[in-house]
């Protein structure tokens, strides 16, 4: 990549530049999808609470399906595109970042098996890392805090032996707060 881009003395620069600006205009760097994410595992949490841990990890696991259409959905309710370009040369990386990311939930699913808290655990590891290649897709360095603070977060909490509910609500309140920071951010870079 650092080769390709100087063979072209900055023409790829400029194209990766475009396309980050494109994702973010489009998604609202990326807000929508954390605050919906943040709210599934908050009612995740809420189930792990009020009903039991197994049926929480159903919750997140086919929560988790419905966080892309609520992410979309919110954007159209508050005028944000939800889509990007199609020759937007990062497309591809998001649908690869997500086949990833999907092919990591059944290691979750196992390790549950074990203690149904490592779900949890594991779900904030796998997401941590995904948010991470969200630094290259948007151009945004929160990313690489969002990521650490999430894998942070899962080693802290296996270490103290929390349980599902607070496990999910752990992830459901770094979310939150980091995807509400996001959208502030998105919004005062809006003319």
């Amino acid at each position: 990549m650092k080769e390709q881009l100087e063979n072209t003395e900055g023409g790829s620069a400029h194209s990766i530049l475009n396309a980050q600006a494109d994702l973010r205009k489009g998604y609202a760097n990326g807000s929508l999808g954390i605050i919906a994410s943040g709210t599934v595992w908050m009612v995740a949490a809420l189930v792990a609470f009020l009903v039991s841990s197994q049926t929480a990890i159903w919750t997140l696991f086919f929560g988790g399906m419905l966080i892309h259409p609520l992410g979309l959905l919110m954007a159209k309710l508050i005028g944000v595109p939800g889509s990007h370009s199609k020759q937007n040369p990062l497309g591809k990386l998001i649908m690869e970042g997500t086949i990833f990311m999907l092919m990591c939930i059944p290691l979750a699913l196992l390790v549950s098996l074990q203690d149904h808290a490592w779900f949890f655990q594991g779900m904030l590891l796998i997401i941590g890392g995904r948010y991470l290649t969200f630094t290259t897709l948007y151009g945004i360095k929160t990313y690489w805090i969002l990521g650490g603070i999430l894998g942070a977060a899962s080693f802290a909490l296996f270490l103290l032996k929390a349980s599902p509910a607070i496990s999910a609500l752990t992830g459901s309140i770094i979310e939150i707060g980091l995807g509400a920071f996001m959208f502030f951010s998105y919004k005062k870079s809006q003319p």
